[in-house]
This record gives C-alpha cells, structure tokens and sequence, in this order.
C-alpha cells in the first residue's frame, strides 16, 4: 500500500482541563439563555489546581447571573464531570470560583443590535462521506473513544479511571482520499493507583490494564466506526518496546505511553476556554477560521456561521451533489450580510462550485438573524457542544438534512 497517506486527530475527553472550562462557559450561556434567550454572552474559563476563574462579558435578566449563580454552574459542571474527589486538588466542593463577569461593551452591543454581526472573521464549515455522521473519520473515530472512556468510567466498568483523557487516530487513505486502513491509535488515561506496579524499581501503569483499555474501549470503538478497516491485529505498544516493528496491516495502539499518567486534569495542567478550536470542529482535516465557539451567545458569527457552514456543507453532501465539501463565510462587525461564501467541492462536485454557491445564498438567510431563526439557537442547548466536538451529534439542530432535497 505504498501510495496510502496518512492523516491523524485527536479528541479530548470531558475531563480534560480545556474542555471543563469551555463546559463552564457554556453552561453559563445556557443558563442566561433560558432566563432571557437575547442574552449577550462572551463568557472565558480558566481552571488550575483548586481554582476556577470566570470573566467576560454577560448582559442577560436583570440580577439573574449573580456571583453566587456562577459559583453554582461552575460547581454543578465539575461534579457532573466526574471530579468529586479532593485527593485530585480539584474536585467540586473544594474549588474557589472567582468571578469577572461584567456587561457587554455599548460600541459592540450598538452593531449588533441592528442586525449586524457580533465581530468581523471567517468561518469554515466541512462535510463528507467518509462516514454516517458525514464526518471525516480520524475525528469521528477521536471522539468516539473519548466518549466511550467516559461511559466505562461513569459506569464501573473500568473503575480505575480517572476523568481526564485524551485520544488520537491514525488513518491510511488512498490515492483518491477514500480511508482504507488505520495505522495507530493513541489513548491516554488518568488512573488510580490500583493499575500500578513496580517496574525498573518505578512504579508504571501495568501491561495488564494497558490491554484492558485495548479490548474494553479500543476494539468495540472500532468495530462500530469502522470494522472493514481492521484488517489486522491491534499490537499494544507500551514505553518498553515504542518503536517495535509491527506487521504492515497491524494496528499500533500507544496506551499511556508515558508509563503513568496519575497527576491530571486542572492539577496536572492549566485549562481555557476555546483552547482546543481543531477538537471541536474536524480535528484539522478542514480549515478552520480561527475563532472559538464556547461561551458564546449565538449573535457571535465565531460561533452562529461556523454551525450553519457545517449545515450547508452536510446539506451539498446529502443532495448528493459531492462527496467532500467546504464552505467558507465572511462577515464584517455590524454588517448582516456575509462579505463573501465560498464552496470548494475539491473537484468531486455533481455541479461547478459557483452553481452551488448560488444556489445555497438563493435559499438560505445567511444574516446572523437569518443563522439563528433557521437553527433555533436562542436555546440553552450548548454546554452538550462543548463534550465531544460541535460536529457529528445527530441531536445538534446545525446536523439535521432536511433541506437536502432544495438543492438538489
């Protein structure tokens, strides 16, 4: 298979110190969204050991977002995340939660009141083929196992884990794009002490428990995703053999290659809100705008027009009119219309790009008012986004094909 490319994402779990900081900021959103859906929210987390400190921008009901509120969300969203245990000096009941909050700047409230966009930027939306969710595949499969980590942990299964984890896939294509193998998966756990033993006069995350991970979490992820792709074994590689040489068709699996990894979460590294923008949109198969979405009221185009490119390219795709395709939109502060949409097929197009385009602008109010009234988002429903990626979630309304038949 020497003319195969190799193309790798990651994912991060819940737990991840950047991810319990978009989640905060999210349901920070979502709370003063269900007080009074036209909030204004620009809302930054950063979580470190024992410490919680949220600031930004907020207008929404009057005395509703009080420190105490604030205090309560965060607090509710670290228990919910599995961070209960003040052995990890991070841990719900022994956070201090400092607040920054204050209202929305007048200059950028005037733009947006007016119908305009909440900032300037341009944003990417992609979908494709490869898999169900039209989801490029080393991102689909990235998310998968981290969410998979977090049932094995919620559930018992795997009692020994902890909340933090991170993930990453390796897939092989072909010369046309299509995936045709997987080459390595990465996946590194926070853990007890009970999965550790003396090696080298060390204490190391054992063998055992290396292949638990393999056959409890790893295997099952992918026989779901992708089962034609197994076409061999999965070789567990652990920090005494990394570079073994394995079959060509094997698949490598690196679990905890470190050898340990019991210091995690806010403890082991800092963490912020928007930090992880490539997890939460194609894990880097498609250009991305730059922009972070969580803690974001939907007037933000950062986040509004990067949810409905998505749509729009999921809806090209769905038509059948390609089988890869991005769209990049442009806004200018204070102005409604896109300053430009743009549509690259990547020469898999039923019809020419402009066609496309076209037809997308001739159907859809691209205005962020437009955005919000097409997708219904002045509701709380974002602090679920800030989990497992912002694409892919057949629940998230930005996902739904509907429409397909209108281009076609």
């Amino acid at each position: 298979m020497s003319d195969t490319s190799l193309f790798t994402s990651e994912s991060v779990s819940v737990g991840h110190p950047d991810k319990i900081a978009d989640q905060i900021s999210d349901a920070i959103l979502d709370f003063c969204l269900a007080e009074l859906p036209t909030s204004r929210v620009a809302c930054e987390t950063l979580v470190t050991t024992d410490t919680v400190v949220v600031a930004g921008e907020i207008t929404t009901q009057k005395d509703a977002l009080t420190a105490r509120k604030v205090d309560e969300l965060a607090r509710a969203v670290i228990a919910e995340i599995g961070y209960n245990d003040p052995a990890m000096l991070f841990s719900a009941n022994e956070v201090r939660v400092f607040n920054f909050v204050h209202a929305q700047s007048p200059d950028i409230a005037m733009g947006v009141d007016s119908g305009g966009a909440g900032d300037q930027g341009l944003m990417f939306g992609y979908a494709c083929d490869d898999t169900e969710a039209l989801m490029p595949l080393p991102i689909q499969v990235a998310h998968q196992l981290v969410a998979t980590h977090v049932e094995l942990r919620n559930s018992k299964k795997l009692a020994w884990l902890r909340p933090d984890a991170k993930s990453q896939v390796t897939v092989k294509y072909d010369s046309s794009g299509k995936p045709v193998g997987l080459d390595a998966i990465v996946l590194s756990t926070q853990h007890d002490e009970s999965v550790m033993a003396s090696k080298h006069g060390k204490p190391y995350f054992t063998d055992e428990a290396r292949q638990e991970i393999i056959e409890t979490l790893i295997r099952p992820v992918l026989l779901k995703e992708c089962p034609s792709l197994i076409t061999g074994e999965l070789v567990a590689l652990s920090p005494d053999n990394l570079d073994a040489t394995v079959a060509d068709n094997a698949i490598r699996c690196f679990v905890n290659p470190t050898g340990n990894f019991l210091i995690g979460g806010p403890h082991g590294d800092s963490g912020l809100t928007g930090r992880k923008i490539i997890v939460d949109t194609y894990g880097g198969y498609a250009r991305h705008g730059g922009g972070a979405f969580s803690g974001k009221d939907p007037t933000k185009v950062d986040r509004s027009a990067a949810y409905v490119a998505r749509y729009l390219a999921k809806l090209v795709i769905a038509a059948g009119l390609a089988s890869k395709c991005e769209i990049q939109l442009a806004y200018a502060i204070g102005v409604a219309q896109p300053v430009s949409v743009r549509v690259d097929t990547f020469g898999t197009g039923k019809l020419p790009d402009t066609e496309i385009s076209a037809r997308l602008k001739s159907k859809f109010d691209l205005t962020p008012k437009g955005i919000i009234e097409t997708l219904n988002l002045r509701r709380p429903i974002y602090q679920a986004t800030a989990k497992n990626g912002h694409f892919g979630n057949p629940s998230f309304p930005w996902e739904d094909t509907s429409r397909a038949s209108e281009l076609a």
